[in-house]
């Protein structure tokens, strides 16, 4: 779709939807947080009919919201498809939290997207990535932490 030596800019994700599609899957799937920043809670109020009292330390469960099988046609399996519409367009959805949501949605949500683009792109382009020989698949299992980790893995890098 990219001529070969074209720089890429951020508004190419537009010509790219399946690319563009394949990042948010991968926020998605392998989201870092599996909860969101404490915000406490500023009046009496009720969710789902569970009272909650002002003043309540509430964390939100980003975790639960990415892997919803009522907003996710196959939550617990890596699926682009997630994001693009039946002519293969581009859609978002809105249980994608990955940079959580409201007024303290992460600062640096803006900027991340468009790093995570122009890197990803850039490496694609530029390179084939392939499991070592002899490996056949990688533990998708994440470590549980502050963040959720993957589990140690090699990758062969073969220039294109």
């Amino acid at each position: 779709v990219l001529e070969p030596s074209q720089l890429i800019h951020y508004e190419d994700r537009k010509k790219l939807p399946y690319t563009n599609a394949v990042i948010h899957e991968i926020l998605r799937y392998s989201n870092i947080t599996a909860v969101g920043a404490p915000r406490q809670c500023m009046k009496d109020t009720t969710v789902l009919g569970f009272p909650i009292e002002k003043g309540t330390i509430v964390l939100p469960n980003l975790h639960s919201a990415v892997y919803d099988s009522e907003h996710w046609e196959t939550p617990w399996k890596f699926n682009p498809s997630h994001f693009l519409d039946s002519d293969g367009n581009f859609v978002n959805n809105e249980a994608f939290l990955p940079f959580s949501a409201g007024h303290r949605v992460c600062l640096g949500e803006q900027m991340a997207r468009t790093e995570l683009f122009i890197f990803f792109v850039n490496l694609l382009r530029a390179f084939t990535f392939q499991l070592p020989e002899g490996v056949k698949e990688v533990n998708q299992d994440y470590i549980l932490g502050a963040i959720l980790q993957p589990q140690p893995y090699k990758l062969r890098v073969v220039p294109r």
